[in-house]
């Protein structure tokens, strides 16, 4: 096991030396781990503090990183396609308030889902776009 110290550090170096596109995969991936804490612990059957603090905390961070991906829209570059992600990130936000408010799991599987269709083709884009390189540093395209 890597100490927790060593972890740390490699992930600040990893953040430091991405590109925008993979900041976005990486926001995408974090959200997703938060949402499964979330699902788990909604899911668990125990009825104490600590499963409700779980809850809540992990559904803030996932709204903390949606929010961050809203607010890192271009909306000038991005056009339509930025005021739709905006518009889809407002329900995200709303669906994991009303399961934080309710306790309810539906809304996380949900979004869980949802999110994870826009990190995976995210990450299709930019395996794309790196091939894409790869063919053009080659002489291809």
């Amino acid at each position: 096991m890597v100490a927790p110290g060593y972890a740390r550090a490699y992930q600040a170096q990893a953040v430091l030396t991405a590109s925008p596109g993979q900041l976005i995969l990486m926001l995408y991936d974090g959200a997703l781990r938060f949402l499964g804490h979330a699902r788990d612990a909604l899911q668990s059957t125990d009825e104490n503090a600590r499963r409700i603090e779980i809850i809540n905390t992990n559904l803030l961070k996932a709204q903390n990183i949606i929010a961050e991906l809203q607010s890192s829209l271009n909306h000038e570059a991005g056009g339509d396609h930025a005021a739709n992600l905006d518009r889809l990130y407002d329900y995200y936000l709303r669906r994991l308030m009303e399961a934080n408010m309710r306790k309810k799991v539906e809304p996380v599987i949900e979004v869980e889902k949802l999110v994870r269709d826009l990190r995976d083709g995210w990450a299709e884009m930019l395996r794309t776009q790196d091939a894409g390189g790869m063919h053009q540093a080659r002489g291809v395209a």
